[in-house]
């Protein structure tokens, strides 16, 4: 069993369970899933920066990305319907805890001038969406290798029904919010 996981069954649902008064272990709320997301707008020009996005998130995440296509054409950035312009991957169970580890543990505390993450991403149904401008930050990537900096948004879903119930998951798990 993953340490963050081992965390969440030992310290974090009792916690929960307290503080929002649950009857049952089930009704506290816990991570589904987490979405990792790389558009790569350049790949419209050059077909061989996705295949980088690509090799890059499957060495981040321990998983083959799906390559995601435009929906519709967009003339002003030469962009038709049914081209491949990103990548994602979805990540749950032990995979998942894996990568939040890493990401919360890891990751975020290397950004530059790292204030903390923000506390208002919350959807509204208790799930959080992150932006990372760089994937320097993550230790399996070689700094040489990379010939582009990219972004991706990491999304987590919850169960959580609201976002205070969300934002004191992701707290327990030790997320870094902004003061």
């Amino acid at each position: 069993m993953n340490r963050l996981q081992a965390t969440y069954n030992d310290k974090v649902r009792p916690a929960l369970m307290e503080k929002f008064n649950y009857t049952t272990p089930m009704a506290a709320p816990k991570i589904v899933k987490v979405v990792v997301n790389m558009g790569v707008g350049d790949a419209i020009m050059n077909s061989k920066a996705l295949d980088d996005a690509v090799a890059e998130l499957t060495q981040l995440t321990g998983q083959k990305p799906v390559i995601t296509k435009a929906k519709k054409s967009i003339s002003n950035f030469k962009l038709r319907e049914g081209m491949a312009i990103g990548c994602k991957v979805t990540l749950r169970g032990e995979r998942m805890f894996d990568f939040l580890d890493k990401l919360i543990n890891i990751a975020l505390p290397r950004v530059r001038d790292f204030q903390g993450v923000s506390k208002t991403a919350f959807d509204g149904r208790g799930n959080y969406t992150l932006g990372v401008k760089e994937q320097l930050i993550f230790p399996e990537i070689n700094y040489d290798k990379v010939n582009r900096v990219r972004g991706m948004d990491i999304v987590i879903v919850t169960t959580a029904n609201t976002d205070v119930e969300g934002l004191e998951l992701l707290s327990q798990f030790g997320m870094p919010f902004r003061k």
